[in-house]
């Protein structure tokens, strides 16, 4: 197996996987231990990651850097959140996928949180009481808050190099950090293809048809948002659009199987740096950034689910109800958990207030894995191709990792 690349891999064990699963059904549930166990040998490492790479991003800055890299990469996050949410919203009304399926024989399996958090309380969940607490709790919103404010202070202070050997722990640690995953991923294909298996087994085909058209217009949603989003890049960055989606092969396939931000964010950061050309203080810096506030899979989600509810409650939706919908499918964004199942507990902050009953969250909830797949690789490709546009703007991409490798020429 060491003579197939890890991308091949990782295609392998999911299609096995799937394909045990639907053989074997629910006895070979089992089986999900082993892809659990390769979930926190990950995530257990991805707050610390998350950590060090935002102070080292932005303790190596030059000062006259920092307020310019945040205001553009606020600005591609914002923009393309926006777009996502719209082309979910305008998907739903071509498609219309809530239309013939009735409510009575939809399952409401599913744990569903019963009370929402109000706006206000939201925001202030952002910062922390105690980073030791947030970095306890994997919260990563509060951990990059505390994380930018210590990487300014850093840089500040360090104008005359009297903390480089802070700094230089702080590279030092981020280096072991990204070691440790990059060997904990050679379980991949094991660890993906037990979850395959599970997911198979103990949900198969019966829980997808019911709600086949909503995941049939969730994935052309995505495809059309990649499209889109791919040739723009190509324009904007100057890099050929063959290159491209060639570099973002392996960073599509894992965040498409694991289903989390999260998880496929160390690919990303190597990816990035290695098959995109993107300057690794670049990728620092946006990347960790973009996982937690930058969530384009979600913002298409959530106004495709708001638009198909209404469409099941043959509720109607006027204009300021679709400003609405787009609005908070971009609020709801912010501070998002990354791990999978994520979608559900933003769906609690948006369907309440547009006063559609909370029990309509639990019809989605069979299939949200499946929603997963989708919305972790707009996610995740979103962030990546913002962190493409800020290194094209700063003179920081390396635009020959896009050429084709030369061919080898055979000799006798």
């Amino acid at each position: 197996m060491k003579h197939i690349s890890i991308t091949a891999q990782i295609g392998i064990g999911m299609i096995v996987g799937a394909l045990l699963g639907l053989a074997f059904g629910p006895k070979i549930a089992g089986i999900q231990l082993l892809g659990n166990i390769f979930l926190r040998l990950i995530q257990m490492a991805v707050v610390l990651l998350i950590f060090g790479a935002v102070i080292e991003a932005l303790g190596s800055l030059k000062s006259d850097q920092l307020g310019r890299l945040g205001g553009k990469t606020a600005g591609w996050f914002l923009i393309t959140t926006l777009l996502a949410a719209m082309l979910g919203l305008l998907i739903g009304y071509v498609i219309n996928p809530g239309s013939g399926i009735k409510l009575a024989s939809v399952s409401t399996t599913g744990t569903v949180a019963k009370a929402t958090t109000s706006f206000s309380q939201t925001v202030l969940d952002f910062f922390p009481i105690n980073i030791f607490d947030a970095l306890a709790k994997g919260n990563v919103i509060q951990v990059i808050i505390f994380a930018i404010l210590f990487g300014i202070v850093l840089n500040r202070a360090n104008t005359n190099g009297q903390f480089n050997q802070v700094l230089n722990l702080v590279k030092q640690v981020n280096q072991l950090t990204v070691k440790l995953v990059m060997m904990v991923m050679k379980l991949a294909p094991i660890g993906i293809a037990a979850l395959m298996a599970w997911v198979t087994a103990t949900s198969g085909i019966k829980v997808i048809l019911p709600l086949l058209k909503f995941l049939t217009a969730f994935g052309v949603g995505s495809v059309a948002f990649l499209i889109v989003l791919f040739g723009f890049i190509s324009w904007y960055a100057k890099v050929p659009l063959r290159g491209l989606v060639r570099g973002f092969s392996r960073i599509i396939l894992v965040a498409f199987t694991t289903t989390s931000s999260a998880i496929s964010l160390p690919i990303e950061m190597e990816d990035a740096e290695d098959r995109l050309g993107v300057e690794k203080s670049i990728s620092q810096l946006v990347l960790p950034l973009g996982m937690a506030l930058n969530s384009n899979g979600l913002a298409m989600y959530l106004s495709l689910s708001c638009l198909t509810l209404t469409q099941l409650y043959s509720m109607s939706v006027s204009p300021v109800s679709m400003v609405k919908i787009v609005l908070l499918s971009v609020i709801a964004c912010l501070g998002t958990v990354v791990v999978p199942g994520g979608g559900l507990v933003a769906l609690t902050i948006v369907v309440p207030t547009l006063g559609l009953p909370m029990q309509s969250i639990a019809i989605l909830a069979g299939i949200d894995w499946f929603s997963g797949m989708f919305r972790t690789v707009l996610n995740v490709v979103g962030d990546t191709t913002t962190a493409i546009a800020v290194a094209s703007d700063e003179n920081l991409l390396d635009r020959k990792l896009y050429e084709p490798a030369p061919e080898k020429v055979a000799t006798k």
